[in-house]
């Protein structure tokens, strides 16, 4: 149709080729955007509506930090509103300079606080194996509340540089033309957020884990011994009432952290790949980027999948709805 012509004259259609093949292509973009806009809105909406129908899920203190992702992961569904807007009706563009900057930074901020908050699980987590006795007193919902907030605002700090002209913050597969050919990554600016989030990230992630599995495995070995040595009911208790919650919930955590990192991964490679200067491919570009925000629905999905009572939640959410309607 002419708007859609009209569209991919005036927007970044990175996969098209020719006239006629960008226009099918901005087309397939369109879906691809709004599908995983829908997915993400509609899957975040559900896991915190869960959370508020589901009293048991706040007896863990990992609660608070999901109940924030899966706000950060609903406000990317938000936002990604305006790309999905922009390619369904063309703007005049007048601002489209600060759009872009504006939304790449809310994209880049928003993510941040996600794997900040799967960084602070996996500590917490850790603090709950490790120190049982007196977690209580190291982990209360106070310094929770307080940590939530500095991840906020580190967030929103760590990518303010890039409206001083220093570099992208990270936003790639761009829909708006400025984006595409005006704003560019800087390697010294990626080297400064590999540096001070994803790197650190991960490094927690990957120590607090490995040693939780570790210390799992050695409380699982010593419950077999007890076993065969004193086969009574005594034992059997205590070991069902050892680690073993712990265990299966820091298993459900885990899965959480390794798929944003599987679909995370290819972006972040490209990203330093782009700002490198050694590879410039706006297919990739756009692959990478919206594998990478497919993680906020792909959260929702694993939760629900692996935690038996969230889906005792979502079980009595829907029968209320049901039994409304």
């Amino acid at each position: 149709s002419s708007s859609v012509m009209n569209v991919s004259e005036h927007l970044s259609c990175p996969l098209g080729f020719g006239h006629y093949n960008a226009v099918d292509i901005c087309i397939l973009e369109t879906v691809v955007i709004v599908v995983l806009t829908f997915l993400i809105i509609a899957g975040n909406l559900t896991v915190i509506f869960v959370f508020h129908c589901a009293p048991l899920l706040h007896h863990y203190t990992t609660s608070y930090f999901i109940q924030t992702m899966a706000y950060a992961d609903l406000f990317v569904g938000v936002s990604c509103l305006v790309p999905t807007l922009s390619l369904l009706h063309y703007s005049t563009g007048v601002h489209e300079s600060l759009t872009c900057q504006v939304f790449g930074y809310i994209i880049s901020v928003l993510k941040s606080v996600s794997m900040a908050c799967l960084a602070c699980i996996s500590v917490d987590r850790y603090l709950a194996i490790t120190k049982p006795l007196s977690y209580n007193q190291l982990v209360t919902p106070c310094r929770l509340r307080i940590c939530i907030i500095l991840i906020w605002i580190y967030s929103c700090l760590i990518f303010l540089p890039s409206f001083f002209g220093w570099g992208k913050p990270g936003y790639h597969g761009d829909i708006f033309e400025w984006c595409a050919t005006s704003w560019r990554t800087n390697a010294y600016f990626t080297g400064f957020i590999v540096c001070l989030l994803y790197a650190p990230a991960a490094f927690v992630i990957c120590f607090t884990y490995f040693h939780i599995f570790k210390i799992c495995r050695q409380h699982t070995k010593e419950i077999n011994n007890r076993r065969a040595r004193f086969p009574s009911h005594e034992v059997d208790a205590a070991g069902e009432t050892g680690h073993s919650p712990d265990r299966r919930y820091a298993m459900v955590l885990f899965r959480i952290t390794s798929v944003f990192y599987v679909l995370w991964l290819p972006y972040i490679i490209y990203f330093l790949l782009e700002s490198s200067r050694v590879l410039e491919n706006p297919a990739l570009s756009f692959l990478t980027t919206w594998l990478a925000i497919s993680n906020s629905f792909c959260n929702c999905v694993i939760y629900s999948l692996s935690n038996s009572v969230f889906r005792l939640g979502l079980r009595r959410l829907s029968e209320t709805i049901c039994s409304s309607c």
